[in-house]
C-alpha cells in the first residue's frame, strides 16, 4: 500500500479518510472481502461520507493539508496551540478573523468568497470549545506582540481581548501570555498539538510560508514540539493574570 501504518491506524479508527476507492478495494481484499456486492456497497458508503463532513463546501477554498488537519483537530481531545504573530484561529472573533483576511487578501490574491469560506471555518472550528458535553481541552499559549498587533481597529480589538478572557473561564480552556520581555527560548513559527488519546499517536500541526498545513506524527517530532511548549510554558505568566493583562492592554490601546 502507498501509505503507512499509521495512516492505515486512523483509518480504521475513523480518524481519516480513505478517498481513494482504489485503496479501499485493496484493503477489502487484504481483509477477505472478495463478493463484489459488498464490495460496491462499501465504495458507494465511502463516496457517501465523504460528501458529509462539515467542511465538504469549504473543500475548495482550503489551503493544501487543511482537510486532513480538520479531521484530526475534530477527533482530538486535548489541543495546545502557540502563535508568536496572531492570535491563534480557536481564539478569534468573527470580525477579527475576517479583519486578518481581509488585511492579506490583495498581497495573497484572494477573492472575498475566499474570506467568506475561511472565516465560516474558523468559526465553526471554535464551537468545539463550547459544547455542552465533553467538549475539546484547550491550552493557548499567547506571544504579548501579537496581542498588541491592532487587527481591524480598536473596537476588533477590545472585542478580541473579552473573547480570550470569556473563553479563559471556562474549565476546559487555559490561555498564558508570554511577555515580551520574557527571556528564554521563543519559537519564531507557530505550531499546534493534538492530542488524540491513548490508541493513536499524538500530531503536530503547523503552517509553512507557502500556506500548506504541514503535519507529523513521528515520535521524535512531537516530542520536540511538546518540549518547545513546555519551555514556553514556563516563561510565560500564570493563567489567572491573563484577564488582568488583557484589560490593562485594552485601556492601553484606546488611550
Amino acid at each position: 500500500m502507498a501509505f503507512s501504518h499509521a495512516k492505515l491506524q486512523r483509518v480504521e479508527t475513523g480518524l481519516q479518510d480513505l478517498r481513494s476507492a482504489g485503496d479501499l478495494r485493496k484493503l477489502l481484499t487484504r481483509y477477505g472481502v472478495t463478493d463484489e456486492e459488498d464490495i460496491e456497497k462499501l465504495v458507494e458508503t465511502q463516496r457517501d461520507a465523504a460528501s458529509q463532513e462539515w467542511w465538504t463546501p469549504h473543500t475548495a477554498y482550503l489551503n493544501s493539508g487543511m482537510p486532513r488537519f480538520l479531521g484530526i483537530e475534530a477527533a482530538a481531545q486535548e489541543i495546545r496551540a502557540y502563535h508568536p504573530n496572531l492570535i491563534t484561529g480557536l481564539l478569534q472573533t468573527e470580525e477579527y478573523a475576517r479583519a486578518r483576511h481581509e488585511i492579506a487578501k490583495a498581497i495573497d490574491e484572494t477573492t472575498s468568497e475566499f474570506v467568506d469560506h475561511s472565516v465560516s471555518v474558523r468559526m465553526k472550528r471554535k464551537e468545539a470549545l463550547t459544547l455542552d458535553s465533553d467538549p475539546t481541552r484547550f491550552w493557548a499559549i499567547l506571544y504579548e506582540p501579537a496581542l498588541r498587533h491592532v487587527v481591524g481597529g480598536v473596537d476588533v480589538m477590545r472585542e478580541q481581548y473579552e473573547e480570550i478572557i470569556k473563553l479563559a473561564g471556562l474549565t476546559n480552556v487555559t490561555v498564558q501570555v508570554l511577555p515580551q520581555t520574557m527571556r528564554g527560548y521563543l519559537p519564531v513559527h507557530d505550531f499546534t498539538i493534538l492530542h488524540l488519546g491513548d490508541s493513536l499517536p499524538t500530531t503536530v500541526q503547523a503552517d509553512t510560508a507557502w500556506s500548506v498545513v504541514s503535519m507529523a506524527d513521528k515520535p521524535r517530532e512531537v516530542g520536540r514540539f511538546s518540549r518547545r511548549f513546555e519551555a514556553l510554558s514556563r516563561s510565560a505568566l500564570p493563567p489567572e493574570e491573563t484577564p488582568n493583562f488583557l484589560h490593562q492592554l485594552s485601556r492601553e490601546i484606546t488611550a
